[in-house]
């Protein structure tokens, strides 16, 4: 499951007021969260934002990813994304993506069904070109 650290709207219309909350990304904007762990109101001159950082920092540290809204607001308030944390509580450095063409090292076989398409459409296609 990938959790975000995201906002919330709440308020009326055209007064938008905003909670920030951990999530299961795949659940709607304004859906089922995991805990509540501030809240942001943009319109308050100054805006208001009241975040309790201990939970953030929990969070973050247990692999929760930041919206970039979310992460500019944090950033604000001096909390960054910190290095990824063994269970030890050594830093050890992410992990490098591998590169978008890159090719793997040995070749996944395909299963018997997509084998047994593939001969199926190159021989209609053969087909079709006898007839033509």
């Amino acid at each position: 499951m990938s959790v975000v650290i995201r906002l919330m709207r709440t308020g009326a219309k055209k007064r938008p007021a905003y909670r920030m909350v951990v999530a299961d990304s795949r659940r709607q904007r304004d859906g089922r969260f995991i805990e509540i762990l501030g809240h942001y109101n943009p319109l308050a001159q100054p805006f208001e934002l009241v975040v309790h950082k201990d939970k953030v920092e929990h969070w973050l540290t247990r692999g929760a990813q930041p919206s970039e809204q979310a992460a500019s607001l944090l950033r604000s308030l001096g909390i960054s994304r910190p290095a990824t944390v063994k269970a030890t509580g050594e830093a050890k450095p992410a992990k490098a993506k591998k590169a978008a063409g890159a090719k793997r090292k040995v070749q996944r076989k395909p299963s018997e069904r997509k084998t047994r398409n593939k001969a199926a459409r190159a021989a209609k296609k053969t087909a079709a070109k006898a007839k033509a």
